[in-house]
């Protein structure tokens, strides 16, 4: 199955930060991501997953999608899935959402993100 997400971001003067989320199993710092419903078009399930994972809002950059595969540890092996990301300019963060008791966040300069994930996929994603 496909799943679609965003590289949530804010330009701060010159610098860009990059919002990060805990994943619900490891508690890792990953990208919102999640599973495009049926019928949804990639912006609806990009917005959607920003919204009740991470709680923010935005514009969707739909003319750069980047597509990585993300590995996970299943119980038959590795599976790797295809994930679609688009770059999402943030212009609301709310206090309260969907997986607020779930996830935490955290904002990094794109020049540290290197310090909160060494996943090289969002590494290079970003």
């Amino acid at each position: 199955m496909h799943k679609v997400g965003v590289v949530p971001f804010d330009i701060r003067g010159d610098r860009i930060a990059i919002l990060f989320v805990t994943s619900q199993t490891r508690g890792r710092w990953i990208l919102p991501k999640g599973s495009q419903k049926k019928g949804e078009t990639h912006e609806v399930s990009a917005k959607r997953e920003a919204l009740e994972e991470s709680g923010v809002e935005g514009d969707l950059f739909l003319d750069f999608p980047m597509t990585v595969p993300i590995t996970k540890q299943g119980s038959s092996g590795v599976i790797k899935t295809p994930v679609t990301y688009y770059p999402l300019l943030i212009s609301k963060q709310l206090e309260e959402w969907t997986d607020k008791d779930k996830r935490q966040r955290h904002w990094s300069l794109l020049t540290d993100t290197d310090k909160v994930t060494d996943r090289a996929d969002f590494l290079n994603l970003i």
